[in-house]
């Protein structure tokens, strides 16, 4: 029989921890106490059997479409040390068997979380919180060994991988936190347990699994109510009246023009990245980025603010902003052979694919192209929000392609469209776009980064 304890971790949030399991056939049936001793000599952790580090620990996660169990003696014979699973079925002799594997990874998670008394940045938001996740990195491994969420792992198994990469040498932690519904940030945050959080912003993004935008703003601000309870530190924009209002109750470090963080920014014509103008009691503190947009502004002026609240020095500050670099198709400047292009195809929403274009607007340049996919997770506001965005665009002069069934949908037989970014390529390729400068935006299942083939 598998007996277990319920651990209390926030108001109707329980981890469920495994006490002990008898042994049976002589399978190697584990519990958390002794997961943990082994973990503290193989830190390694893999979810994906093709990507093994030799001693590593594999969790066999289980999903729709997918049975991480199968997998376990090939992570075994790759080198792995241990293999986690869920399913006696798949019992070997270097098998750890738990109840469930997802849960278990947590519970570790957060046992190691709770072994260090280091500070824990929680980052979430609508938009921006992969850019300002990897500013405050910057900034923050000028002065600090710093531990950071890796690419866009900030879901219910990235941000248990983030914790369990937690090493003796770290001495601080950001966690980025995604969500698509309700509580999905309370549990994160049950996980671990962060000291300090700030909210980017509280947009119109995944409304068909938030529920509409009210939900969205529930739900974002679960970070908000973790840190009030807990007593903890929250960064946030004075100049966003909805974050300031959410935020009362909470100890907080203000920034924004308003605040203690002074910046005035701008960005330059034609090639419109971002510069600032950090304004301190010795002088202005010129900061130049490599940052596309004045949409990136309040993301600089967080690292800014975090990093000042850290005792960064303005010097590392400035000198981190001004060497960061976006990738992974993030607010990506280049130049191909043909054109210049403004790469942002990792995500989309309708406040971002707003944001994106209004700035682009403002570059004084010839020949604009917007090439714009879907934006995913709308629900029923779907065809409204695209509409919106078409009517938005089709005022600005540019020339305009659109790529996938909703914005085909919303623009009524206007403007080039195409289903999905494979055809717009090829279509792109006979027309040889030349000496344009291009806007890529859209959601990441849209894949709009092929399209760069043809640019």
């Amino acid at each position: 029989m598998f007996i277990k304890k319920p651990i209390p971790l926030s108001d109707g949030f329980f981890i469920l921890s495994t006490l002990q399991y008898p042994n049976m056939n002589g399978i190697m049936i584990t519990t958390l106490e002794k997961l943990y001793e082994i973990y503290l000599n193989h830190r390694a952790i893999s979810t994906d059997s093709r990507q093994i580090a030799p001693g590593c620990l594999f969790f066999a996660l289980k999903g729709d479409n997918y049975n991480g169990n199968i997998y376990a003696d090939a992570a075994i014979a790759s080198g792995a040390a241990y293999a986690v699973i869920d399913d006696a079925a798949y019992d070997s002799n270097q098998a750890l068997l738990v109840n469930d594997t997802l849960d278990m990874m947590q519970q570790l998670a957060h046992m190691h979380r709770m072994k260090t008394s280091i500070p824990v940045v929680a980052i979430t938001g609508s938009n921006g919180k992969t850019t300002t996740k990897e500013l405050l990195n910057a900034v923050l491994s000028e002065h600090y060994h710093v531990t950071a969420t890796k690419g866009n792992l900030n879901n219910h198994i990235g941000v248990p991988l983030t914790l369990l990469s937690i090493t003796d040498e770290t001495q601080i932690a950001i966690i980025e936190m995604g969500a698509n519904h309700q509580l999905e940030i309370e549990q994160l945050c049950s996980i671990a347990e962060p000291t300090h959080g700030l909210i980017t912003n509280i947009g119109r993004a995944h409304l068909g699994g938030f529920g509409g935008y009210e939900g969205v703003i529930k739900a974002k601000s679960e970070l908000y109510t973790w840190l009030r309870t807990s007593g903890g530190e929250a960064f946030v924009n004075v100049s966003n009246p909805l974050l300031i209002e959410l935020s009362k109750g909470i100890s907080r470090t203000l920034y924004g023009n308003q605040a203690g963080i002074y910046t005035e920014g701008y960005c330059r014509e034609n090639k419109g990245t971002l510069e600032l103008d950090w304004i301190l009691p010795i002088g202005r503190i010129p900061v130049q980025t490599n940052l596309v947009g004045t949409y990136n502004f309040e993301n600089v002026m967080a690292a800014i603010c975090v990093g000042t609240y850290f005792n960064v020095s303005p010097a590392e500050i400035r000198s981190a902003i001004s060497s960061y670099f976006p990738s992974n198709s993030r607010s990506q400047s280049m130049r191909t052979a043909h054109n210049s292009v403004i790469l942002d195809a990792y995500n989309a929403n309708p406040s971002s694919m707003r944001a994106a274009i209004e700035n682009f607007s403002q570059m004084l340049t010839p020949n604009k192209m917007v090439i714009l996919g879907d934006m995913l997770e709308l629900g029923d506001e779907s065809l409204a929000e695209h509409r919106a965005i078409v009517d938005l665009v089709k005022i600005s002069g540019f020339s305009i392609v659109l790529v996938g069934p909703d914005f085909e949908k919303a623009a009524g037989g206007e403007f080039e469209c195409f289903k999905t970014s494979d055809q717009a390529c090829e279509w792109l390729l006979k027309k040889q776009i030349r000496d344009f400068t291009i806007l890529v935006k859209g959601s990441r299942g849209i894949k709009m980064e092929k399209v760069l083939a043809a640019l």
